[in-house]
């Protein structure tokens, strides 16, 4: 299946997720990603829209992931000027909105969580690990190795 960030290529992570200690203890609930007002939200993989519209004032987007268990993971994307209706089908990487200028809690960033049930989880884990560490390993060549010759 295929993911990838909900904004930009490679986005700074300005406060990242601090589970609470309890269901209403302190803690942060997803994770603060630097993107600017305007930048293009995206989905980070596919799935239907299941809310999309104002909570307090800011623009929210959630979205079932397909394939990923009973009860089914699902993202949320805050502050967004929001471009997709509830059930709306979306694929990876598809445009759910823009970045609205402020958010609850960060200016300059997209708020992204991810929640099975009422469980909320690191939304980091839904991404490759390639993509966190910044690319896919490249093999080098060796210098003074010879490569070998090719197949006919």
């Amino acid at each position: 299946m295929a993911r990838g960030w909900p904004v930009g290529n490679r986005p700074a992570v300005l406060r990242g997720w601090e589970p609470p200690a309890n269901p209403y203890g302190p803690g942060h609930r997803g994770v603060d990603l630097a993107a600017q007002a305007g930048a293009t939200v995206r989905a980070v993989a596919a799935g239907t829209v299941s809310f999309a519209g104002r909570v307090a004032g800011r623009g929210v987007v959630s979205v079932e992931l397909a394939a990923t268990g009973d009860p089914p993971l699902r993202t949320t994307y805050e502050p967004v000027a929001v471009s997709v209706e509830k059930g709306d089908e979306v694929a990876a990487g598809e445009v759910l909105g823009t970045v609205e200028p402020t958010g609850s809690h960060c200016t300059g960033c997209l708020h992204w969580g991810l929640l099975r049930g009422d469980d909320y989880l690191n939304p980091l884990f839904v991404l490759p690990p390639w993509l966190l560490s910044g690319g896919p390993s490249v093999l080098l060549p060796v210098l003074g190795v010879p490569e070998p010759a090719p197949r006919t």
